[in-house]
């Protein structure tokens, strides 16, 4: 029997690229010193020595495009509305679903509790991670418990395959990918070799059986998904499941959905018995006492294709130190230095002198342009120590010379303030082309922001 020959390349952990020889900077990433050795096997059957004949006959056949059938994708429903939406209506049988997020956010128990409320559904959870006593304890913390759903504690890819065989399962859980490894690949477990040849494999699987897969992902210091850029290439949906560790709130996010909109979000409630669906988040975001505090406005926002009112507190004080201080908490520091610097030179406002700090209720992550108009009238409301009304709330993107820039979605936003009682709202000028919806809420329009402050603050 021949010697299988072997020799090593040098791969990136970062981004997956390899080279012949060690690198201190890796060329393609610009990472510094992410290179490991790796040990590929090269044999007789290699495609370049013609081991693969590339002119066998194939049963698949050329299709013309109008010739293809298209039917509506059959989706498991997984009982969780948020989780439905983000997906894009349910779980498509053969998909390959990966989710990533910060340790300790809440990826497994969102996945646990999901497949402990699919009573119908045969599940096989596959840990890499914890111990069958540890996912036990949790599944009694949810207070959930379903009889369909078995549990096996297992790295090795090959052993998987065994027990996928055995069970026959209708729905599996890979918790995590970075931890299982092959034996046909020498190199540890969660390497750029391992992740990827882990991830192909298991996708063969769930494309030949129709079996839904969803993967857990670890996620590098710079907040993506950790291991090559093909394991986010070749699944079907990324997901990343975020929010800070000291809020309640939790946000589920769509990267990347071959059959739904990457535009939707899921917001969850971490507690003490696990997850509970945010249907309404509007409602949880205001805080219903604010009549009369000054530096808090109610924005318009949306996120995903989601609108809801989000609180916008600010508070402006005389600086204690020679240099002001900027602080910005969920909402992007540089834009808020943006607006700050339109409030002086637009609107005549000195803040030169001043501290400005800025938080967005909730713990929530804003990007919505929509906010600035909120942003600058809180901290102006905070400077003036003048309270907004309590009913009144706003969109608006604040340009740079100090027009009010319109915002997309707006009928959806006016309607939402309906939905909550607010009285007032305040669009951008001309915003209501094509608006034609009756709503008992008064709506005006502004072009600049003095003219939102006179409306404002009077």
């Amino acid at each position: 029997m021949a010697k299988t020959k072997t020799k090593t390349a040098f791969v990136c952990t970062s981004c997956g690229n390899d080279s012949p020889k060690w690198l201190g900077k890796c060329p393609v990433c610009g990472e510094w010193n992410s290179y490991v050795e790796e040990i590929i096997s090269t044999g007789k059957d290699s495609l370049a020595k013609g081991g693969l004949n590339i002119f066998a006959t194939s049963k698949a056949k050329p299709l013309l495009l109008k010739d293809v059938e298209t039917a509506d994708e059959p989706r498991i429903d997984l009982q969780d509305g948020e989780f439905n939406r983000v997906l894009g209506g349910g779980l498509v049988p053969g998909s390959l679903v990966l989710i990533g997020g910060e340790p300790g956010i809440g990826k497994s128990t969102l996945v646990l509790q999901t497949v402990l409320g699919l009573k119908d559904v045969k599940t096989l959870y596959i840990s890499g991670e914890e111990s069958a006593r540890q996912l036990k304890l949790r599944a009694d913390r949810i207070n959930s418990n379903s009889e369909n759903c078995f549990i096996v504690c297992e790295t090795n890819l090959e052993q998987i395959f065994v027990h996928l065989q055995n069970t026959k399962p209708d729905f599996v859980i890979i918790d995590s990918i970075q931890t299982i490894f092959t034996d046909t690949v020498e190199s540890s477990p969660g390497s750029v070799s391992q992740v990827r040849e882990c991830s192909v494999a298991i996708l063969k699987f769930a494309k030949e059986t129709s079996t839904p897969v969803v993967l857990i992902g670890h996620i590098n210091k710079e907040g993506s998904i950790a291991g090559p850029k093909v394991l986010e290439h070749i699944v079907d949906t990324v997901l990343q499941f975020e929010g800070d560790q000291h809020y309640m709130y939790r946000i589920l996010r769509s990267i990347k959905n071959r059959f739904g909109s990457t535009a939707e979000l899921g917001i969850y409630e971490m507690r003490q018995s696990g997850l509970r669906e945010v249907s309404n988040p509007s409602e949880l975001l205001l805080t219903q006492n604010h009549e009369g505090l000054s530096g808090v406005s109610i924005a318009a926002a949306i996120e995903g294709i989601r609108p809801f009112l989000i609180e916008t507190q600010a508070l402006v004080s005389t600086a204690a130190y020679g240099t002001p201080q900027r602080s910005a908490t969920g909402f992007d520091l540089r834009r808020m230095n943006m607006l700050l610097a339109v409030l002086e030179k637009r609107a005549g406002f000195k803040l030169i002198q001043k501290d400005v700090f800025l938080n967005i209720a909730g713990g929530l992550k804003v990007n919505d342009p929509a906010m600035d108009l909120s942003v600058i009238s809180a901290v102006l409301s905070s400077s003036l120590d003048i309270s907004i009304e309590k009913h009144v709330c706003m969109t608006g993107e604040v340009g740079l010379s100090g027009e009010i820039r319109p915002v997309n979605r707006i009928e959806q936003r006016i309607l939402e303030a309906e939905k909550l009682g607010f009285s007032k709202i305040l669009v951008p000028q001309n915003n209501l082309k094509g608006f034609t919806s009756k709503v008992n809420i008064e709506i005006i329009q502004v072009r600049k922001v003095e003219e939102a402050f006179r409306q404002l603050f009077g």
